[in-house]
């Protein structure tokens, strides 16, 4: 990417957010202070802040495609991408993530800005990296639900280093669409987990980390994506009025 990377993006102030919110059903703003936004659909059933993985930002292709599924069934979408994400989006130069602390605070900036902007609650999540930094917010921030497109549970070739040390502190529904062969997380190694009761993982049938599988499964990546997006509706459908922490 360049420096055009957000080039049809609105400039606007943080003010203005609540007000330009409710003329169109898909916008693309630069927000003064805080970075871009791309705002998805309409909240028929639900709110969703969706923050990206570690690699690509909010446009890239399963990002785009996740979006979309999401908004067709009516969860409206708000996806960001974080500083460090902006500088390779418009420098064109892959860059490691900050500490997982300062992507946090982002992460929180945003939900504080856009949750008021809405009748409906406000949930939050992520592909991979961005669905993790979306529990830790919900381990320390009131939060009605969260949900996560690929769970990091771990390193590649790393199980022993698991990263679900807060999950205790997280009191909303929690729902991990999980591809079967993650290697950030396989079926076989979590279902050993134990992990909190309010917890529901869903597996993608021979997924991947983008929920790919195998040519030789006979499934389409575009199904399991379509299939993740109506579990996450269902989901906030059974828990759109819990008001978490």
């Amino acid at each position: 990417m360049t420096q055009d990377a957000y080039s049809e993006y609105t400039p606007i102030q943080p003010a203005a957010l609540a007000g330009a919110l409710k003329h169109a059903a898909a916008l693309r703003f630069l927000v003064e202070g805080m970075g871009p936004l791309a705002v998805v659909g309409e909240a028929r059933i639900g709110r969703l802040l969706w923050a990206h993985g570690a690699g690509a930002g909010h446009q890239s292709a399963f990002m785009q495609q996740m979006i979309k599924a999401l908004a067709a069934e009516g969860i409206q979408v708000f996806a960001i991408d974080f500083p460090y994400m902006q500088q390779m989006m418009q420098q064109g130069k892959r860059r490691p993530p900050p500490a997982v602390e300062r992507t946090l605070e982002t992460l929180v900036a945003w939900y504080r800005l856009l949750e008021p902007l809405g009748d409906l609650p406000l949930w939050a999540g992520g592909k991979s990296m961005g669905g993790r930094i979306a529990t830790l917010l919900a381990s320390q921030h009131a939060c009605p639900g969260v949900i996560v497109a690929g769970y990091p549970f771990h390193p590649p070739k790393a199980p022993e280093k698991l990263r679900l040390s807060h999950w205790p502190d997280i009191q909303c529904p929690l729902l991990v669409l999980q591809g079967e062969r993650d290697p950030f997380g396989t079926r076989e190694e979590v279902e050993r987990y134990s992990l909190i009761p309010h917890a529901c993982l869903k597996w993608l049938t021979d997924g991947d980390h983008d929920f790919k599988p195998r040519r030789a499964s006979g499934l389409k990546h575009e199904f399991l994506i379509d299939e993740a997006a109506q579990l996450a509706a269902s989901f906030v459908r059974a828990h759109g009025t819990s008001s978490g922490m």
